[in-house]
């Protein structure tokens, strides 16, 4: 099954829309593919106001979160990979969730499988597909 990741993020987004809040999101800035303002990380994250008024051309997909904003009076278009997602909250009364930390590597390998799916017909690859292990823990 694909992640569910992106599916509750896009609901959190809209429901803290919703309620007339100011939706932030908590981002991973050393996550691979992060676009990010750098001068405003700190301890390796980036808190970012996602607030349809305060960024352009906004994007959500089952991929990434994509934005223009201004930083420090300066024009910037930010790219933050699903995975990077470490929250989602409202402003006004920190209600949201949290994620748990994805491992680069899974995202690395999904990457590689989106590579291989866009391979021509003809390219083999004669290496086995890599099996993940499931994020699942039981509990008794």
């Amino acid at each position: 099954m694909t992640s569910n990741r992106p599916y509750l993020l896009r609901a959190f987004f809209d429901w803290i829309v919703d309620n007339q809040c100011t939706p932030h999101l908590v981002v991973n800035a050393d996550f691979p593919n992060v676009i990010v303002p750098m001068q405003f990380v700190q301890d390796g994250q980036i808190v970012l106001n996602i607030n349809p008024t305060a960024v352009a051309q906004f994007h959500m997909d089952n991929h990434e979160v994509s934005f223009n904003a201004r930083f420090g009076g300066q024009p910037m278009r930010v790219v933050v990979p699903v995975g990077a997602v470490l929250a989602i909250y409202a402003r006004e009364n920190g209600e949201g969730t949290v994620f748990t930390p994805e491992d680069f590597s899974e995202y690395e390998e999904h990457e590689e499988s989106l590579l291989d799916e866009a391979k021509p017909e003809g390219d083999t690859n004669d290496e086995p597909p890599k099996k993940r292990g499931s994020h699942l823990k039981v509990i008794k």
